[in-house]
């Protein structure tokens, strides 16, 4: 009994899980866990409607900066995670690295934004959390405020396109990481400053949005892994002539 209990542990749990540490590291599969952990504890206080304290206060800490400048700034900020630049990006992305001939990227960065728009869209109905209404707002928001469809679309747009970037890049790695972090980072913060969302609402969209993407890089992964590297025609000629006997 033992001895098949151990067998379809091999078989079934064993090879896989040891395949999916290996891709992700114990680090990242950690990390992974602890923001599942985190986003899983926010979302039931959030379902349950629970107030968080903070939110409140850190809108209004935030908003005693405002003036017209910031205004104009962080307008044009938010209007990058607005779907007027998120679509043509997506689509014009998913373009060319169908037209480099990059198609396993091309399939799970579709995959990334399709998840991930069905995702936002999906919660924002399940918790059908009210968005904050402090003071008069310079833009208007008419759908559900958790989680934020700005964070989470940003990280899983601009985080996927930084790592396939950076993969195919590898010298300009820490230019496309840098400037994604600075993407998403600001367009989160431009939905506080606007007052169009709560701190839970972007913790939420970023906690959400970096489990999605953490499962369509490793999707990617494993498919690089799978897929067989397939030698160009002139590169079997050449090695066949370099040992070739002279004439």
């Amino acid at each position: 009994m033992l001895k098949r209990l151990a067998n379809i542990w091999v078989r079934s749990f064993h090879s896989p899980l040891r395949t999916l540490v290996a891709t992700l590291g114990t680090v990242g599969l950690g990390t992974c866990l602890l923001v599942l952990v985190a986003i899983a504890k926010l979302s039931n206080e959030v379902l349950e409607q629970e107030a968080f304290a903070f939110d409140q206060t850190t809108l209004l800490w935030i908003h005693q900066f405002a003036n017209p400048t910031l205004d104009a700034v962080m307008l044009t900020i938010t209007h990058l995670g607005n779907p007027v630049i998120v679509v043509p990006v997506s689509v014009g992305s998913f373009a060319w690295l169908w037209w480099q001939r990059h198609r396993a990227e091309a399939y799970v960065f579709g995959l990334n934004c399709i998840g991930g728009a069905i995702l936002g869209i999906g919660l924002k109905l399940v918790f059908g959390k009210v968005r904050p209404q402090l003071w008069p707002q310079l833009i208007n928001e008419t759908t559900f405020s958790y989680p934020s469809g700005h964070a989470l679309g940003s990280m899983i747009l601009y985080g996927f396109l930084a790592y396939v970037l950076a993969t195919l890049y590898p010298r300009f790695s820490v230019v496309f990481y840098s400037l994604a972090s600075l993407l998403i980072s600001t367009i989160g913060l431009s939905r506080l400053y606007l007052g169009v969302h709560w701190p839970t609402d972007i913790m939420g969209g970023y906690g959400i949005g970096f489990l999605w993407l953490s499962i369509c890089v490793t999707l990617l992964k494993l498919q690089k892994l799978r897929s067989p590297q397939v030698k160009r025609p002139n590169e079997e000629r050449f090695r066949s002539d370099d040992f070739a006997e002279p004439n």
